[in-house]
């Protein structure tokens, strides 16, 4: 049975899309100290890629994380047929965050400027 929006439209099904987002220093924000800023993986359920993308920059600037840019790479059908190699503790985070309609950072990593 087709579920159905509340214009009467059908509902879209949510998607998990993998993100990596771009993010600058705020206090709080959980990085180390000497850290210029950093990127996060992330899983993020939505209808489309856009929808995953704005939930998840709200739901960064709520936790005191300075978003700065984000780049999509897709589903997981999409990033299989590109031949990327999955592995299932990233499936795993992929179908929880599908499940609980929900966004997971699976992996922060911060950057350090190079001293000269």
């Amino acid at each position: 049975m087709m579920r159905m929006a509340k214009d009467g439209k059908p509902k879209r099904p949510q998607q998990v899309y993998t993100l990596l987002v771009e993010i600058g220093r705020k206090s709080g924000d959980g990085l180390p100290d000497k850290a210029t800023g950093g990127a996060l993986l992330c899983y993020a359920s939505g209808v489309d890629e856009a929808e995953a993308v704005r939930e998840t920059v709200a739901i960064l600037k709520q936790a005191d994380v300075a978003p700065l840019d984000v780049t999509g790479y897709g589903t997981l059908e999409e990033r299989e047929a590109e031949g990327h190699e999955i592995g299932d503790e990233d499936r795993d985070l992929m179908k929880r965050a599908l499940d609980e309609n929900s966004v997971i950072v699976a992996q922060m990593t911060p950057y350090f400027e190079g001293k000269k």
